[in-house]
């Protein structure tokens, strides 16, 4: 494997409000080195499971969140367990509504949703690493929020791009919220936190953070 001398490391933090810079990072490798932790709602019931999850990714980057949602549905599917990728029942130019999410549950009779959230990336680059990665074009928040049923976003933002970076190692905290679909009540929440890794795939990146995920909601009794 060819060395590379790399150059003292500048530490960037961005907080964003949706899956969005998930492409930015383009993904990271294997599923070592990832924090998951999980909280029930008080109040919930903690002796329920859920057999039909509708599955949603909260993005504004289509293709990405129907990539999301496909391989968090691998994950969580199982002889008892049905999951939906929402992809497969909203369009491209659905917004993320409650209406619209509400509409699409009663389709497939889902008794839960998953919404899947990046909450933050923190990233080390510099020049003089070996790869060289491609800017993202992501959305700059104005006045936003989840306070919205399911998780979703209650108001909406400006896109704006990001440059290119010569390098990037990257650190993904990603939320999941559990509502079961009468009320739209919050049962759990899982926060998935990767370790700061070299870029590798997309696809190795999407297991890292949803087969834990899937994991912790086994161990949880949510699903089985």
């Amino acid at each position: 494997m060819r060395t590379v001398k790399r150059r003292q490391m500048k530490k960037t933090y961005w907080s964003v409000p949706s899956l969005s810079l998930l492409a930015l990072t383009v993904w990271l490798c294997g599923c070592s080195g990832v924090s998951v932790k999980g909280q029930w709602q008080d109040g919930a019931p903690r002796n329920q499971s859920y057999a039909r999850l509708l599955v949603i990714g909260v993005s504004p980057d289509w293709d990405l969140r129907c990539a999301f949602e496909s391989t968090f549905v691998s994950q969580l599917r199982s002889s008892s367990t049905t999951p939906i990728s929402s992809c497969q029942q909203m369009g491209a130019k659905e917004q993320l509504t409650r209406e619209n999410v509400e509409r699409a549950a009663a389709a497939v009779h889902a008794d839960a949703v998953l919404a899947t959230r990046l909450v933050s990336i923190a990233a080390a680059h510099g020049e003089g690493n070996s790869m060289d990665e491609r800017g993202s074009s992501v959305y700059k928040p104005t006045d936003f929020g989840y306070g919205g049923a399911y998780g979703m976003p209650v108001t909406y933002v400006d896109f704006q791009t990001a440059a290119p970076l010569t390098s990037l190692k990257s650190s993904l905290h990603v939320s999941t919220k559990l509502y079961e679909t009468h009320g739209a009540t919050l049962v759990y929440t899982i926060d998935t936190v990767t370790k700061a890794q070299e870029i590798d795939s997309t696809e190795a990146t999407l297991v890292t953070i949803t087969a834990p995920t899937a994991d912790r909601l086994r161990r949880a009794g949510l699903i089985r």
